[in-house]
């Protein structure tokens, strides 16, 4: 727009001539230029204002960090799928109850239209307001988006592992989470942070801390279907420990 607008102007004052024209038209050009780069930024930049505004609000601020990481995770292979939002509008009316749901599903949609989610801000923001036990539980909870077609994407898996760098989450955790997920010869070893030639004592001592970490009354403060997340990751801690020992012989 400004381009003819300079060409406009630059017409006039210089004389009514083509010179002063082209002078007017590459100013513009620099101001249109310039003022959609400014645009650029401020959508980031309007993004995270309006999840800081959101999480602001009473009783808000975990619902908000569910839905942008949502968000991002349904975006992450370019096709959100119907049955990662049916996923997310199950896990939103379990935990916050068919009240809240219509609220929520504004707040993820608006997450979903915008062009780009600033996700180290946000992730930067999650790490300040809750602990690493919390954060491990969200990542479980974004696992469940991405295999809720029944196959996580390549593009999903490495939004998955960037995510839980942002949130400082061990890569141990990271590997325990994964092989919930993927089943494999050795994912049982790789659910308790181990591999397949460790020793019997290494094999109960994994298991004691994996028990430990991932026990439900970690998150009981956060509501009752992250408590039944947690109770789904605590047994299948113990389910991989029970096929382990009956595999190798150990009581």
């Amino acid at each position: 727009m400004y381009r003819f607008i300079g060409a406009f102007i630059g017409f006039f004052v210089l004389g009514r001539n083509l010179f002063g024209a082209i002078i007017g038209f590459v100013v513009g050009s620099l101001v249109d230029s310039f003022v959609s780069q400014g645009k650029g930024t401020g959508r980031k930049e309007d993004v995270f204002e309006y999840y800081r505004q959101q999480a602001s609000r009473s009783h808000e601020d975990f619902a908000t960090m569910i839905t942008a990481l949502s968000a991002a995770m349904m975006k992450a292979d370019g096709r959100p799928l119907k049955v990662e939002l049916e996923y997310i509008k199950g896990f939103f009316s379990r935990q916050f109850g068919p009240q809240f749901l219509n609220s929520h599903l504004k707040t993820l949609k608006h997450f979903l239209d915008s062009p780009d989610i600033p996700l180290e801000r946000i992730c930067a923001d999650i790490n300040l307001r809750t602990q690493v036990e919390v954060r491990i539980q969200l990542l479980h909870y974004l696992f469940g988006i991405a295999n809720a077609d029944g196959n996580v994407a390549e593009q999903e898996m490495q939004l998955l592992r960037r995510i839980a760098t942002m949130l400082e989450i061990p890569v141990a955790d990271f590997e325990s989470i994964k092989s919930m997920f993927y089943r494999d010869v050795n994912a049982d070893y790789h659910v308790l942070g181990i591999e397949p030639g460790a020793t019997e004592e290494e094999i109960k001592k994994a298991y004691r801390q994996m028990a430990i970490r991932y026990h439900p009354d970690k998150v009981i403060h956060m509501g009752e279907e992250y408590q039944k997340g947690a109770k789904e990751k605590f047994q299948k801690v113990q389910e991989a420990y029970e096929n382990i020992k009956k595999a190798r012989g150990i009581s």
